[in-house]
């Protein structure tokens, strides 16, 4: 699609939706901010702007046109009420978000990560220890995945940005060179066994994909269901520890390498330690800062809120030295992240705000009825994941699907709405595995030359089905048997 009708559609489709008469039963105000969210949505998924600047314009459109899209004749008729003032607290009201910031500080806890070289030298450690045969080197860069996903929100960073760089020395130590018949002797499989790891470890924990944080926040939004980090661990535990043995034998299986064991990567690894010497005082700093994180994340609430302790250990990676404020400033990854998330809170809460989402709540109401609920919960999960096939960000699909599936949800007699939340929030890093554009690690292992686009393709669907077979078998139950 040429750029220009990326940018025009979006825009098109705002004002067809503001020109149709508002349905039965909602505002006039609320169907013009539905039109308005529409077109939000369409240039997230078009991307003719950086996201950041598509949710920018879009609250800012909003509170220009306030009176008309974002309050109701009666509240425009308040003595007093100004919605000038009323429509900026509303549109930087993201920017006041907890999640909002600790899914910032995750970010800085990446970049200490990199900065400190712990994260290179985990994933090093691994492959020295398990390398030298191929499937067990699969299990390596999975653990090194593992190892680090707790701690960074962004799957890009953890796996693009420090499980990649390691895994693409590997294959040219067995003669395995990109877009070459000899690709598939193990650079294939590595990279597959990486990609599909960290989509399996971006579901494991809430602080693993920056979508799970903003996930949480529509979900406590939209159908007022509060999940904690403990909440969402345990409730992926069962399918997380299924499909994390699996993955690196099922590509052994499926996407077979043909060499089997050797010896070379194990030395290769040995000497990047060595060249790494020992331990740092900023690596075993950053250990145990984030050590406390994660132990305050599970057993300190509530006495301790989640996004104050990521901030204090934030704040203990800057003034240690860890990191410098310099750093910071410099991550534009991390300050787009937040401009993007705290403009998309404030847009899909204004959903609620307006009333659109009780109104599609009693619409969808009666064409549901006499739905089993667990039936509908399983749909309902099933329709979100394979939809992702038509997004190329999580991000995107998590603020246009995720409040109309619980809205859905809401409205069948006997949900269980907490069980229903975490199901669908659950399947946001499972479904990175789905196309070569599904997540942001996924163009970059699409690209390493590894993985030819047809079997990409293939291996997506296969390790796709499987993913959702394990959460609907394993998965589901377990939910619903301890929410």
């Amino acid at each position: 699609m040429p750029p220009w009708m990326k940018l025009a559609a979006p825009v098109a489709l705002s004002i067809l939706i503001a020109l149709i008469p508002a349905p039965a039963g909602l505002a006039p105000h609320a169907w013009l901010y539905f039109a308005i969210f529409a077109g939000v949505v369409v240039a997230l998924v078009l991307e003719p702007l950086p996201g950041a600047l598509i949710g920018l314009v879009g609250v800012t459109v909003v509170a220009l046109l306030s009176p008309y899209v974002l309050y109701s004749a009666a509240e425009l008729a308040r003595p007093g009420f100004r919605p000038a003032n009323a429509s900026l607290t509303w549109a930087l009201s993201g920017f006041s978000n907890g999640t909002v910031w600790l899914i910032f500080a995750a970010f800085m806890f990446a970049l200490g990560y990199e900065k400190s070289g712990l994260g290179r030298r985990i994933a090093l450690l691994l492959v020295r220890v398990m390398g030298r045969r191929t499937l067990t080197l699969g299990y390596a860069i999975a653990l090194a995945d593992l190892a680090l996903a707790p701690f960074t929100p962004s799957n890009t960073a953890r796996s693009g940005g420090t499980i990649y760089p390691v895994v693409r020395n590997l294959p040219p130590l067995y003669d395995s060179k990109p877009n070459d018949p000899s690709a598939r002797r193990v650079g294939g499989y590595l990279m597959w066994t990486a990609l599909a790891a960290t989509c399996v470890t971006s579901s494991m924990f809430l602080t693993a994909l920056a979508p799970n944080l903003l996930a949480v926040e529509l979900a406590g939004r939209t159908a007022r269901v509060t999940i904690t980090w403990f909440d969402w661990f345990l409730a992926f535990l069962p399918v997380g520890v299924v499909l994390l043995v699996a993955v690196p034998l099922l590509a052994f299986k499926l996407y077979p390498p043909e060499v089997k064991e050797g010896g070379e990567v194990v030395a290769w690894a040995g000497t990047e330690l060595t060249k790494m010497g020992g331990l740092s005082r900023k690596e075993i700093t950053l250990g145990v800062l984030v050590g406390t994180a994660l132990l305050l994340w599970v057993f300190g609430e509530p006495t301790f809120n989640g996004t104050t302790v990521a901030l204090a250990v934030f704040a203990g990676i800057v003034l240690t030295g860890i990191v410098t404020w310099d750093d910071v400033l410099a991550n534009k990854q991390a300050w787009n992240t937040l401009a993007w998330f705290a403009t998309l809170v404030a847009l899909a809460g204004g959903l609620a705000q307006v009333g659109f989402v009780a109104w599609f709540a009693g619409l969808v109401g009666g064409a549901v009825a006499g739905v089993p609920p667990t039936l509908a919960l399983v749909v309902l999960v099933v329709v979100f994941y394979l939809s992702h096939y038509v997004f190329a960000s999580v991000t995107a699909h998590v603020t246009a699907l995720l409040p109309v599936m619980l809205t859905v949800g809401a409205a069948i007699p006997g949900m269980p709405m907490k069980s229903l939340t975490l199901a669908l929030c659950l399947t946001l890093g499972i479904m990175g595995v789905l196309t070569p554009y599904a997540t942001g690690p996924s163009p970059v292992y699409y690209g390493s030359g590894y993985l030819p686009g047809g079997d990409y393709w293939r291996l997506g669907a296969i390790f796709g089905a499987l993913f959702l077979a394990v959460m609907l078998v394993v998965g589901i139950p377990w939910i619903l048997l301890i929410s």
